[in-house]
């Protein structure tokens, strides 16, 4: 069976050939219509000369004896110029033809009696005659071929648009050159990034730089700069994780070895056991390390919905609740009503996760958590979460944030991701994190304000 073969897009001009065509066809438009007002011009004032001309020969005729033609004797005017055949007269007597240029014909160029100027038949040319009384009854008429008339304004016409004619394509040479020419910093620029190797970062050469292209080259300039940061904080990234993920491997591996080696049930089942804590571990780091590659790409949450931090502030505290009763630890839950935020719900949830899971992990067994939503001084809304513990030395509230960093002593196990992924949302929607000592339970105070 036959198929067609699919249409292939069409190919965008170039930025080059769209500023000729664009130049070209304004600059044909604008031919034509100077040659159009110049037609008319040219028109308008040969006709002007030529009304002239014919009212100052019918003076000049005037000026002649008139009165002195007989009717009785037919006077004819010789032709004494080539051109004299298109301006000829008439002289009429009381309806008789008097006198007249060899060229003229025998009947009136125009209505008798019919003064000034008008455009009319005769002989079978059109004429633009001027018609005038004369003495004793005569009636003078001088008139010329229209296309007597057509020809001059032609020829002047002509004489004005040939040199404009011959410089059209010059110019259009001309504004090639030049286009050519203002594209030529873009067609550079060009050349340089695809001349530049893959890992190659290092900023373009903004010297020399035309004003129009500069922004262009900034822009690429930051972009490769933006990169830069990515990838190295990217390779940071993935030499931490390697090193944190090896030490749960390890521990794995040696209580796996321990479980092998036993010859008790109650070693086996405590190496087993450590196994499994182990393995929870190294689950909860590969989980974060997940989170925080998406949030470092920026682009998992692009349309954000309103969520309500109380339903959620409900859900992580249910999920975590049996943790805290292990420890008989105490979670309180200071929660106005609804109150809904410009945030996603899957990353409330690991921010509420991160907050209360680090107040519960590093406070003693039966101290006390409390989880406060509601309005800031400001009015703004505000998610407050301090516990009873011992607190943070102004040197490891400095550090909070660090990719893995852990506060020394404490004898939790933890990733050391927590703060990292709340600092990351926070900075992905402009929230405002605050952290301090807290006045009511002496711990950790953990404040965020929504903009």
């Amino acid at each position: 069976m036959n198929t067609i073969p699919p249409l292939q897009p069409s190919l965008p001009y170039s930025l080059q050939t769209r500023l000729l065509s664009t130049v070209l066809a304004l600059l044909a438009l604008a031919w034509v219509l100077a040659a159009t007002l110049t037609w008319r011009d040219a028109h308008h004032e040969v006709s002007e000369l030529l009304d002239a001309h014919l009212a100052q020969t019918a003076a000049l005729l005037l000026l002649q004896p008139l009165e002195e033609i007989k009717d009785e004797e037919f006077n004819l005017a010789p032709d004494l110029h080539k051109y004299q055949q298109r301006v000829v007269f008439q002289v009429w007597h009381d309806g008789r033809l008097l006198a007249r240029s060899a060229s003229a014909p025998s009947e009136p160029l125009a209505p008798r009696k019919q003064a000034g100027f008008t455009d009319s038949e005769a002989g079978g040319q059109s004429w633009r005659v001027f018609g005038t009384p004369g003495h004793s009854g005569m009636w003078l008429q001088v008139g010329e071929l229209q296309t007597s008339r057509h020809d001059v304004v032609m020829v002047s016409l002509y004489s004005m648009i040939w040199p404009m004619v011959l410089a059209l394509p010059l110019l259009a040479l001309g504004i090639w050159w030049a286009v050519r020419g203002a594209v030529q910093p873009l067609r550079h620029l060009g050349q340089t990034v695809a001349a530049r190797q893959p890992q190659s970062l290092a900023p373009l050469e903004t010297t020399g730089v035309v004003p129009e292209v500069l922004p262009l080259v900034t822009a690429v300039n930051q972009l490769f700069e933006r990169m830069g940061h990515l990838l190295a904080a990217e390779q940071q990234f993935t030499a931490d994780a390697s090193h944190e993920l090896r030490t749960p491997i390890a521990a794995i591996r040696m209580q796996a070895q321990v479980a092998q080696g036993a010859s008790h049930s109650s070693e086996r089942n405590q190496a087993l056991a450590a196994t499994i804590h182990g393995c929870d571990r190294a689950t909860r780091l590969i989980e974060q390390l997940l989170q925080l590659a998406r949030l470092d790409a920026e682009s998992a949450y692009t349309n954000t919905p309103s969520t309500d931090l109380a339903d959620v502030s409900h859900a992580v505290a249910h999920d975590l609740l049996d943790a805290a009763q292990m420890r008989s630890q105490d979670v309180v839950l200071d929660i106005a009503g609804p109150t809904p935020v410009t945030l996603a719900e899957p990353l409330a949830q690991v921010l509420l996760r991160n907050l209360l899971d680090n107040a519960l992990r590093y406070s003693p067994d039966g101290a006390q958590v409390r989880v406060q939503i509601g309005p800031s001084p400001e009015g703004r809304v505000q998610l407050c979460v301090q516990d009873s513990g011992p607190g943070l030395e102004p040197a490891a509230m400095e550090r909070l944030g660090e990719r893995f960093f852990r506060v020394p002593g404490t004898g939790q196990t933890g990733s050391g991701l927590g703060w990292s992924i709340v600092q990351r949302i926070a900075r992905l929607y402009g929230l405002w994190v605050e952290h301090d000592r807290s006045p009511l339970l002496g711990g950790l105070r953990v404040r965020i304000t929504w903009p």
